[in-house]
């Protein structure tokens, strides 16, 4: 790691690239309710996250032999903003109340608009303000300042990213529909929803932009892939059963949704027939109770889901680091992404 950079500071410099880009982002329109929601959507994209995909960036760069400087945070940052967008859209697609300890968008917007047609009005700006916040993502990288030759070849894979994570976002919501997702279905949807969104082209955007070569960016996705599936699998857990304190989430929106999650699916094939019963009434139900939810998460337990979950989460962060292991990655790098693989694995939030 560079001289006096700490993961702190790689932070606070995504954070601050953020905060300029987005004061510079100026509504066209000289309306204050439009100004509310440019307002709001600053406040949350700048109110909270983890910033893991910023920061797996400023790694791939690094681990292909780029020099710390800003035009990489910018790049970086970019990445940032295509989350939040997506992060919004989802929220409206799974109806949610919080993200990060507070309202969503969507719900913050009807709380602008009390009345008539308030929630509905939420829905739609927020699908404008999730669109917004996606368009000025393209905006940040582009003007980042890095060499044209090869920010167009991370262009092709920033592209190939929102490709894939729209697409593994609507299988995900086909699985909603049809129900009964095999583990291996549902394990497609976190690979392409989640996985390679997470980690994976993160990491291959980071390193086209230091001129990677494809040795190194194919290196990138044998570690960024069983990584990116072990980071949600651990989201799926702690949706699950973890705290709302610490995840800033309601633990029974899942459940509630009736998410197609690897650990149900597993539980739907080991479950006897009157745990199968209950799952079936139960998960995916609006009128689930938090006494109903303890069952189903006592039947996750008692079927050997929950267990699958943390043995397949394990096996694929020693696949990650038999990969990272593997690459000629630079050093400082390396151990970098080594701590981030422990630390997305094994969050409690």
């Amino acid at each position: 790691m560079p001289v006096g950079l700490t993961q702190q500071t790689l932070g606070s410099r995504i954070d601050e690239r953020l905060s300029g880009f987005l004061g510079s982002c100026r509504t066209p329109i000289s309306d204050p309710g439009v100004e509310a929601a440019y307002t709001l959507l600053t406040d949350f994209i700048l109110g909270g996250g983890k910033r893991v995909r910023p920061q797996l960036c400023y790694w791939g760069w690094r681990g292909a032999g780029g020099d710390d400087c800003d035009e990489i945070v910018s790049a970086a940052a970019a990445l940032e903003l295509c989350h939040a967008g997506l992060l919004i859209h989802d929220d409206i697609m799974d109806d949610s109340d919080l993200r990060r300890g507070r309202f969503t968008v969507h719900r913050n917007l009807a709380l602008l608009h009390r009345g008539p047609g308030a929630d509905a009005f939420g829905r739609a700006g927020g699908i404008l303000l999730g669109t917004l916040s996606l368009a000025w993502a393209d905006a940040l990288l582009s003007s980042c300042g890095i060499d044209p030759i090869r920010l167009r070849a991370a262009h092709h894979l920033f592209d190939a990213m929102r490709t894939e994570v729209i697409s593994g976002q609507y299988l995900d919501v086909l699985a909603q529909l049809r129900s009964g997702a095999t583990e291996a279905e549902a394990l497609t949807v976190i690979r392409y929803k989640s996985a390679k969104y997470t980690v994976e082209r993160p990491l291959q955007i980071g390193g086209a932009l230091a001129g990677a070569d494809l040795d190194l960016l194919d290196a990138y996705s044998r570690f960024g892939v069983p990584l990116g599936e072990a980071f949600q699998l651990r989201d799926d857990v702690l949706g699950t059963f973890g705290s709302s304190r610490e995840t800033g989430k309601s633990a029974l929106d899942d459940l509630r949704e009736g998410k197609q999650t690897v650990m149900f699916a597993y539980a739907v094939q080991q479950a006897t027939p009157a745990q199968l019963a209950h799952l079936r009434t139960w998960h995916g139900n609006p009128e689930l109770t938090e006494d109903r939810a303890a069952e189903l998460r006592r039947i996750l337990v008692e079927t050997g889901a929950l267990a699958r979950v943390e043995t397949l989460i394990g096996e694929r962060v020693r696949e990650a680091m038999s990969a990272l292991a593997e690459a000629r990655v630079a050093p400082e790098a390396a151990d970098e992404l080594a701590l981030m693989a422990d630390r997305l694995a094994h969050r409690t939030k």
